[in-house]
């Protein structure tokens, strides 16, 4: 046994140093993911696991984990991992999105020139003692013309690998700009022209309801009955029996193809053509591919159960994450919960007001962090960063985050502002200060103060008037609570008054309600962040 610390389960062979990148602060436990049995056995009471392509992550399997925090594909595709049933159950999902894009790049390169050389049946024959040197004579790669479908990093990096070989570079890519594809040397092209100019097209597109059976009988028509076409993004882009009645019908001189509809796949209408180079998967299969991912989803595995926000979480929209951001999430989590004691109900709508030179930074995560904090307690499911702005949207609260470079007070201030259902306004602002960047709260509705922010806080209202401060004192004395702190705040002499108190302990709900006799106070609200 290894005490309190969290559960990494390991459901796949992954490198020796996605272990070392893990580190000491975990207990590593190991399953066969592919094992449907163990695999759900194993992941009741784990607080992360680490997969490849084999292992699935569907509804059955995060329902049996319900310690859940995150669910780390060590590569790029999810098509095992049913992300919108992690994202309600708030588990967050990483990947490593740019750890193989230099393995998948050279293999689908290399796919290329193998069907444009026939390297693949010329081996095979000149093993089993044929000398067929005539019959395999391929084509050259100079001055062809190249189709690039899908210009994202792995298609922009074969792109340019390309070009090395004197090709002309067409491209289709519906979200490129014109001057990223002239960064790139490419010309972009509507699809139905890269298939007709094209004698050689490489598909590096995402598997979606979109690209789904692109390339099938009709786009097939159109192509040169010299092309050979390479697919070593996903599969099921590619129609596989509509390419072998291609190839048998003369249509398409050839295909390199590494991804299939069904995997594993040991039967295809394809594997009957010489010229065809199949490869079962190969893309990231490299150590250096391996190794990456692997560390790279470690890391995020140490942020994510550190609580922190995760670069690479693809059901997370926090933005890009400055330094000079990072250190008010948890402020701004705090505040949200504060808010909530405060208010005592969820708002109608949410204003997060952030004013200063910190908006000079994208602040969106803080726009997760003060849902999460919102919703922490006020469910009964876990909430976290993942899930917040759905339990938002279930509640109709309706959110906005608001930005102002002017903050005439504080350096930057963040402002929650809510209404409820009943048009009432609750407001609670905070930042932090000085050196060692104190988390202070800085506002509460009309009263402005500075308190900095405890585990225990107690905020009362009452009208103003002398002695109250000493019988708080009092009460609290004789009952063994001590103060840490105390401000009081008033809209005017003799008005409405606001008394802040942070204190070492819970106080016991009996003590409360002398308190606020003690004082007649109109509002009583208590905020315990360690809970």
């Amino acid at each position: 046994m290894t005490g309190n610390k969290p559960i990494v389960l390991i459901a796949e062979e992954l490198s020796p140093a996605t272990i070392d990148a893990l580190g000491p602060d975990f207990e590593i436990r190991r399953c066969d993911g592919a094992n449907r049995e163990e695999l759900l056995a194993a992941l009741v009471d784990v607080d992360a696991v680490l997969i490849r392509s084999a292992t699935n992550i569907d509804q059955e399997a995060l329902a049996v984990a319900k310690k859940l925090k995150v669910v780390a594909r060590a590569g790029v595709g999810l098509d095992n991992v049913d992300v919108k049933a992690a994202t309600v159950a708030g588990v967050m999902v990483v990947n490593a999105p740019t750890s193989n894009i230099t393995s998948a790049a050279e293999l689908a390169i290399g796919l290329l020139l193998a069907t444009a050389r026939n390297i693949a049946p010329a081996n095979q024959a000149l093993k089993a003692g044929k000398w067929k040197r005539s019959q395999y004579g391929g084509v050259e790669l100079l001055d062809k013309t190249v189709g690039v479908v899908g210009l994202g990093r792995i298609g922009a990096l074969t792109a340019e690998r390309l070009a090395a070989f004197g090709v002309k570079l067409l491209a289709y890519d519906p979200y490129l700009t014109q001057a990223r594809a002239g960064q790139l040397g490419v010309r972009l092209v509507p699809l139905d022209e890269l298939l007709r100019e094209s004698d050689f097209i490489t598909i590096h597109l995402p598997k979606t309801p979109e690209t789904l059976g692109l390339i099938g009988e009709e786009a097939l028509k159109l192509v040169k009955p010299s092309v050979r076409i390479i697919n070593a993004a996903r599969g099921g882009i590619i129609d596989e029996q509509a390419l072998a009645d291609a190839l048998r019908e003369g249509r398409v001189a050839g295909a390199g193809i590494d991804v299939w509809t069904k995997e594993p796949c040991t039967d295809s209408p394809l594997f009957e053509f010489e010229s065809v180079v199949v490869t079962p998967h190969l893309g990231a299969s490299t150590e250096e591919a391996q190794e990456k991912a692997g560390v790279a989803v470690a890391k995020s595995v140490r942020l994510a159960l550190a609580g922190e926000l995760v670069p690479d979480a693809v059901n997370v929209s926090g933005g890009v994450i400055a330094e000079e951001v990072r250190p008010g999430i948890a402020l701004v989590e705090k505040l949200g919960r504060i808010y909530t004691a405060l208010a005592g109900s969820v708002p109608a709508q949410l204003d997060i007001d952030v004013r200063g030179e910190i908006t000079q930074h994208d602040v969106s995560v803080w726009k997760l962090a003060a849902l999460k904090g919102l919703f922490q307690g006020v469910v009964e499911q876990t909430v976290s960063y993942v899930n917040a702005p759905l339990l938002a949207q279930e509640r109709g609260c309706e959110v906005r985050l608001l930005t102002d470079p002017n903050s005439p007070d504080f350096r930057n201030v963040t402002t929650l502002r809510g209404t409820l259902a009943d048009g009432t306004v609750i407001s609670v602002a905070g930042t932090l200060t000085g050196p060692r960047m104190i988390e202070k709260v800085v506002g509460v509705n009309q009263f402005d103060l500075e308190v900095p922010i405890s585990e225990h806080m107690v905020f009362y209202t009452y009208a103003d008037r002398p002695g109250v401060v000493g019988s708080l004192g009092r009460v609290l004395g004789e009952a063994g609570i001590n103060i840490g702190g105390m401000q009081v705040a008033r809209d005017a002499a003799g008005g409405h008054a606001l008394v802040v108190l942070t204190v070492d302990s819970q106080i016991p709900p009996e003590v409360l309600g002398e308190l606020s006799q003690e004082i007649d106070a109109t509002t009583v609200r208590v905020v315990d962040l360690d809970s």
